[in-house]
């Protein structure tokens, strides 16, 4: 009889790069015999599933004190997520608990209903919410490591969630809830995706014994459009940034870098800073918004590009916009920041200081004037992030099947 492993995740979509791993993971699973299912919340864009009639019913923070209400429930662990989650558990009887992103919109309380049933509960790590109550360790736009340990009141005297009280306190109350003591009881191993996210984890004082490193993979349909492109061909005249148009991600530094720069930038991807992106660089002629692309064009673009750029100004676990990068064999200019330099050496790209435009402008000109080996870069990345290596960690050291 196969194993059974029950991903949970709180959105079953390609909404995120959390989203997209969860995806990636299912598909590796399921195509090596492993019989592997999905829990999430209930919502509109969610994907078909086997239990998707038992998911939690969605919840938002948005649109007044009765779902503020239901969604501080849902934080806590009450409601419907418990009946929802242990049907689930009754049907499917998994071998293995894999939580993924489910602070929030599920809950923690998930693990632990698991954990009593004597079910393996381990816990890949997407961001920083089990040591920072905001989840990405940032005030003011820098990062911040106040809360690491202790009882997390600096995101109720900074206000940490949007500026907002009644927010900061939910967050404060469910880290609370959900403490230290309570998450290392409920899990077996806390999967970190960066030696620097391991770090943290360890700093913030989790079991060492408990913290594992898993980096992500790219997944096989992605890796094969990468395997059959010609990296010997000569590069387009441009470099590109692809990623969330979001303040943590720098762009905006990039963009007032790119305006004062003679070469070509491709701007890839939405986010909330994109509107006014767009207005305020629209007469400039060196710097071209695409929008969101699919798969196809994410390979097109990053292919074609002598370089990319991660400005990113926050704690990055182990971001898929630089494993692909590197996979379409073009080196990356990306901030000394989280895990970020963990992937990038000096045959594969250069780091700068994050919130410093001379050392950005200094990298992209020099990367750009570079001769870079595109088909070493590809063929280095396309064996470290390959599927093969990563299954097979996580099935014996980490599902311990």
């Amino acid at each position: 009889m196969s194993k059974r492993v029950l991903l949970v995740n709180k959105f079953y979509y390609p909404r995120g790069g959390d989203c997209i791993v969860v995806l990636n993971t299912e598909a590796l699973l399921r195509d090596n015999g492993v019989d592997t299912e999905v829990f999430a919340m209930k919502y509109p864009q969610n994907l078909m599933s086997r239990y998707q009639a038992l998911f939690a019913s969605e919840v938002s923070f948005g649109g007044g004190m009765g779902n503020m209400m239901r969604a501080m429930k849902r934080t806590l662990g009450l409601g419907d997520v418990r009946a929802s989650f242990e049907a689930v558990l009754d049907e499917f009887r998994p071998d293995v608990v894999h939580l993924h992103n489910i602070h929030s919109y599920l809950s923690p309380v998930v693990g632990e209903l698991a954990r009593k049933r004597g079910i393996r509960v381990v816990w890949t790590l997407h961001d920083y919410k089990l040591l920072c109550p905001r989840y990405d360790c940032l005030l003011d736009g820098k990062p911040c490591e106040r809360c690491f340990k202790g009882a997390k009141w600096g995101v109720l005297t900074h206000r940490c969630m949007k500026g907002s009280l009644p927010a900061s306190a939910v967050a404060w109350l469910e880290a609370v809830k959900w403490n230290r003591r309570k998450l290392e009881q409920n899990t077996d191993v806390f999967v970190c995706p960066s030696s620097f996210m391991a770090d943290k984890m360890r700093a913030g004082g989790f079991d060492p014994a408990k913290v594992k490193v898993l980096n992500n993979f790219l997944d096989p349909v992605k890796l094969e459009r990468y395997q059959t492109i010609d990296m010997t061909s000569p590069r387009e005249d441009y470099y590109c940034y692809v990623g969330r148009l979001a303040p943590e991600k720098g762009v905006a530094d990039l963009l007032q870098v790119a305006s004062r720069l003679p070469y070509r930038l491709k701007v890839a991807g939405g986010g909330p800073l994109e509107a006014e992106l767009r207005e305020k660089y629209a007469s400039c002629g060196n710097i071209e918004f695409l929008g969101m692309l699919d798969a196809a064009g994410v390979v097109k673009v990053l292919t074609g590009a002598k370089l990319s750029v991660i400005p990113s100004q926050w704690y990055e676990n182990n971001p898929l916009s630089v494993v692909e990068s590197l996979c379409a064999g073009t080196p990356v200019a990306g901030t000394r920041m989280g895990g970020i330099p963990e992937l990038i050496d000096s045959e594969n790209g250069v780091v700068f200081q994050a919130f410093d435009q001379e050392a950005m402008s200094t990298a992209i000109t020099m990367s750009m004037a570079r001769e870079w080996n595109h088909q070493e870069i590809a063929r280095k990345a396309l064996e470290r992030f390959g599927s093969e290596a990563h299954l097979r960690t996580l099935m014996q050291d980490i599902y311990g099947f």
